[in-house]
């Protein structure tokens, strides 16, 4: 069996809404960080072209778990007879907002493209986790990002390595509700106009999607109006999770102890661990 693999999670810095392509996708303005919270994934490669989770999520079967599609995906691109049992560590939450799925479809791809020996490069690698997610393209890519389109087009950026207090209501925010919900109030009127790198800069920034999803789950909006009395507190994607950057870890964890349900500190990153030689 292999080393273990991680597959971090990431935050949204902020989250706009700029339109609605013709084939109802949304176009999108955010900032891409990692943080050093990870999934970890093992992988032992079999002769026999079999492709299995060896702990399968419950309530998600193969056909729609990421990992899964990402290594068959893998091995339909390439050609390729090998196949491979896979074991997934799962630390992220499901419908948090923390991009564990495509993060971990990410690394799958990674993974198996290395121990399969395919050769695929970075750029045919993010082509094909595209296929999967909007969000697999920047963990393969491997930085901190400002992204734009559905998400896709993506340009390096280097926001500060901030400690963040993440709490994580304990509910599974579905992004489609959310986009569904923003449709119908916004009337496929963009909220947010372009606003390019150095509005990002001027912080003149929020999450589109927050307001709808505080509405459409209390545990949201609960959590928001705990940790907003700490400082300015913001949802990642679109949601559950929310988070607040503090000056420290110890500060983060002085913060935490008061909270209630779910919750971790972690250090913002503009590598992914695997750029780093963390394997």
């Amino acid at each position: 069996m292999t080393a273990s693999w991680p597959a971090p999670a990431k935050l949204n810095l902020f989250l706009h809404v700029t339109g609605r392509r013709p084939d109802g996708y949304h176009t999108l303005e955010t900032v891409f960080q990692f943080i050093d919270r990870c999934d970890r994934l093992r992988f032992e490669p079999n002769a026999e072209g079999e492709i299995r989770l060896a702990n399968p999520l419950p309530g998600v079967p193969d056909e729609k778990n990421l990992v899964v599609r990402a290594a068959r995906l893998l091995r339909e691109a390439t050609g390729v007879r090998q196949g491979a049992t896979i074991y997934l560590e799962k630390i992220l939450p499901l419908g948090g907002g923390l991009g564990g799925g495509s993060s971990d479809a990410a690394t799958t791809l990674m993974a198996l493209n290395s121990l399969w020996g395919c050769g695929l490069d970075t750029d045919r690698l993010a082509a094909l986790g595209l296929k999967l997610g909007a969000d697999v393209p920047v963990f393969i890519r491997g930085t901190a990002a400002w992204a734009e389109g559905v998400g896709e087009q993506l340009t390096p950026a280097e926001p500060p390595e901030s400690w963040y207090l993440v709490l994580v209501p304990r509910v599974a925010v579905s992004t489609a509700a959310a986009f569904a919900e923003y449709d119908r109030e916004s009337h496929l009127t963009p909220v947010s106009p372009p606003l390019r790198i150095r509005g990002f800069h001027a912080d003149r920034t929020r999450n589109d999607l927050e307001p709808i999803v505080r509405r459409l789950y209390p545990e949201v909006d609960n959590a928001l109006k705990w940790l907003a009395e700490f400082g300015e507190a913001r949802m990642t994607g679109s949601g559950a999770c929310v988070f607040l950057a503090v000056e420290s870890e110890v500060r983060g964890r002085e913060i935490l102890v008061g909270w209630s349900g779910d919750g971790f500190v972690a250090r913002g990153c503009n590598r992914h661990p695997l750029l780093r030689g963390m394997r």
